[in-house]
């Protein structure tokens, strides 16, 4: 009988071990794998993905404008959080929903362009980024992907300064790599560019083709017309309809999926690098706090 009972008794015991690691088990299969996208995340893995990026996210910057005859309107858009995404995926940060809200009038004569007003652009962003801290993400990365912003971006940054802030704002800022450059200009075609063209295309074609009219890319001219070139030493808000009245620099019916792929991931290496370095950082805080204490103070800031 005693025998018998020892057997119960294994039973008994291996049936619990067992079923508690189906527990786990399940637990664990059931708990998910945090999603990187800001507007897919419920607010309670929202609480878990901010202590997760450790308080960074990112906010992809596009537009809504031409991009040729041959690529979509959100182009930009499109690109950037694609980077943004992969960039995600590898260092865990969250990236905030798709913003098109950007500096373009100088495409305002091209169907399809929405360009908002100056005071709405930078109070959207301003407001957005407030928003976001409230929530808890304290270093906020800009990442942007159309160059009208490029002035536009810079000077939100700086003027960050004007007051008092428990966040930082940091626009991502790539540099060309000598020999991810060197790759492309042995694969590239052309030599002249600068919107919807070689580059641009095979970026667009390397990860959404179906939104590429490879066909129709030379429906329109890219070429530079160069139109206020007798003007030396100055700039003008015209210069970039003076030169490309198309809103089309370059030939986007040459392309290379590599390039676009090369082009991709170098941004994306270096977006991995930024993010590491923001987790850990301390030092962007304590100037700003620094800064600020002074700011209120400026007669009494020590003067080395």
């Amino acid at each position: 009988m005693a025998y018998i009972n020892r057997i119960i008794l294994i039973i008994f015991i291996l049936s619990l071990l067992i079923f508690s690691g189906n527990v786990f088990s399940q637990s664990n299969d059931k708990a998910p794998n945090l999603l990187i996208k800001y507007e897919e995340l419920t607010s309670p893995e929202f609480i878990e993905a901010v202590i997760k990026s450790d308080s960074t996210c990112l906010i992809p910057i596009g537009v809504l404008e031409k991009h040729g005859p041959h690529l979509p309107l959100g182009t930009d858009l499109i690109d950037v959080r694609e980077i943004a995404l992969r960039a995600a995926k590898q260092e865990y940060t969250i990236v905030y929903p798709g913003y098109y809200f950007s500096q373009i009038f100088e495409a305002k004569h091209q169907p399809g362009t929405i360009a908002y007003s100056p005071q709405l652009i930078l109070n959207i962003l301003q407001e957005t980024c407030q928003e976001l801290a409230r929530n808890g993400l304290k270093k906020i990365i800009l990442v942007n992907g159309h160059g009208g912003n490029n002035h536009f971006l810079h000077f939100f940054c700086q003027i960050q300064l004007e007051g008092p802030k428990d966040y930082s704002v940091i626009l991502f800022s790539p540099e060309d790599d000598p020999e991810v450059s060197k790759q492309i200009s042995k694969l590239r075609q052309t030599r002249t560019g600068g919107h919807a063209d070689e580059v641009e295309t095979s970026m667009m074609l390397s990860h959404r083709p179906d939104l590429v009219r490879t066909e129709q890319a030379k429906n329109q001219s890219g070429r530079d017309l160069n139109r206020i070139n007798n003007i030396p030493y100055g700039y003008t808000g015209i210069w970039w309809y003076a030169k490309f009245p198309n809103h089309y620099a370059g030939d986007g019916s040459y392309y290379n999926k590599e390039i676009g792929e090369l082009t991709i991931n170098s941004r994306v290496n270096q977006l991995v690098s930024l993010l590491k370095s923001l987790k850990t950082d301390k030092n962007i805080e304590q100037l700003q706090k620094k800064f600020f204490r002074e700011s209120e103070n400026p007669l009494e800031t020590e003067q080395d």
